[in-house]
């Protein structure tokens, strides 16, 4: 057995954080004899040193200058703990320029700077890891570069944000509306105070452009991927969907079609039938496809201290195992963006649940068919809700509708807006298309 030590500076003891050193703590042992190398905590970053923590930990280890932990030539991996773009991105960059291996758990960071970061890792034959960063505790980054890498991905779908995940199933099970829905999460710990980021899908869109990286080698800007929210989800269109046979999740998908890749973000009706169906409340699930495994989904909870500790340390011990072999200048990266046969293209084609209010008059169903025709869009399932419960004349008329791109059904149903007998569009929800 070697007696190697591997010498870690954390940035940040927040949530991850904590759960990261917990970890190292209670599993010292398991890690030392499975690698034949000691993980030992050096530094750790924090903004007030006086601070009462969750963990009980050394106060000598304790430092608000991070100086003490990139410059440091004893420690020999960073761990970026911080959160968002700002220093976080400018501490990695240092780290990896002072030849130290790099972990994070820091989604918009490799998201938006991931290659960038990857060929600096490569060139200072370091190594640059990052599994919290999409799955909290699901293993997904590794499972696609290391054993599935020799199939070729069709399709990658998955549920990847645990605060709408848990709003949705609120909404769907307990039929709150999505204000009461969300104040539970808040109560709970599952939603922030400012909850855009999860409820507006720019979590969702990060964690989808580092998973179409890793699984089909084509770096896709997170801005660039068309997103949608779960804020004009409404107990109306939860009923609807169920009595369709279908769930309403906040998806992020990623599909290879040809020589291009499909890549969108936005609340789906799902096949009661899909395993994606059944992953309810604060609980994350990937559904890959590939042309030799066929259907693999990986399944566990997708945030929170221990499971994202979890990864983060899970990413440490594949460092110390390189390490043990002297091996970490020859290690590969989680991905390389050199797909050149791929191009980028947007959200593609998707059925879609339509929800129009129309009034209950003679010729109303007849015209909005020839319309929807007029532009290529046939109609799969229609239901026409009675107006037993409605006041005045006004329906809902709810249809699903064969595949068709985002921009023609926009404009196709501009042009049924135009119609007096339409009062509103109210609700427009994809149908997922999973292979």
């Amino acid at each position: 057995m070697n007696n190697k030590k591997l010498k870690i500076g954390l940035l940040g003891l927040g949530t991850v954080g904590s759960g990261t050193y917990r970890m190292l703590c209670t599993n010292e042992q398991i890690i030392t004899s499975t690698t034949g190398v000691a993980i030992e905590v050096a530094k750790v970053l924090v903004h007030d040193k006086t601070k009462k923590r969750e963990v009980d930990i050394p106060q000598e280890l304790l430092t608000d200058n991070p100086d003490e932990i990139l410059k440091d030539p004893s420690i020999d991996v960073v761990v970026e703990l911080l959160g968002g773009m700002k220093p976080a991105y400018d501490y990695m960059v240092e780290a990896l320029n002072n030849k130290k291996h790099v972990v994070t758990a820091n989604k918009e960071v490799i998201a938006s700077k991931g290659e960038e970061l990857t060929n600096l890792s490569i060139k200072n034959k370091v190594m640059l890891r990052y599994e919290a960063s999409v799955g909290g505790g699901i293993p997904i980054l590794n499972a696609i570069s290391t054993s599935l890498q020799a199939n070729e991905f069709t399709q990658i779908v998955g549920i990847v944000n645990g605060t709408t995940n848990y709003i949705l199933t609120q909404m769907s099970e307990n039929g709150l509306s999505y204000e009461d829905a969300l104040h539970d999460a808040q109560l709970k710990g599952f939603a922030e105070a400012d909850p855009t980021n999860d409820v507006e899908g720019i979590d969702a869109a990060n964690k989808l452009s580092i998973l179409a990286t890793t699984a089909f080698g084509l770096h896709v800007p997170p801005e660039d991927i068309p997103r949608k929210g779960i804020t004009h989800i409404t107990e109306e269109d939860i009923d609807f969907a169920l009595q369709f046979g279908y769930k309403i999740k906040l998806i992020a998908m990623a599909k290879r079609y040809r020589n291009t890749l499909e890549c969108h973000v936005q609340p789906a009706m799902i096949p009661m039938n899909h395993p994606l169906a059944t992953v309810n409340n604060e609980f994350n699930a990937i559904f890959a496809k590939g042309n030799a495994v066929d259907d693999v989904m990986l399944y566990g909870k997708g945030a929170g201290a221990m499971p994202s500790g979890s990864a983060v340390v899970g990413d440490l011990v594949e460092i110390a195992r390189a390490y043990a072999t002297n091996s970490t200048a020859m290690a590969v990266p989680t991905a390389l963006n050199d797909n050149k046969n791929l191009a980028f293209d947007g959200e593609g084609q998707n059925m879609y649940y339509v929800n129009l209010i129309a009034e209950d008059m003679p010729g109303v169903l007849g015209n909005i068919a020839t319309t929807l025709g007029k532009y290529g869009i046939s109609i799969d399932t229609f239901l026409q809700r009675s107006r037993g419960r409605q006041t005045g004349r006004n329906v809902p008329l709810i249809y699903i509708l064969h595949e068709v791109t985002r921009d023609r059904l926009n404009e196709a149903l501009e042009e049924v807006s135009n119609f007096s007998f339409v009062k509103e569009v109210k609700s427009i929800i994809s149908v997922a298309l999973l292979d």
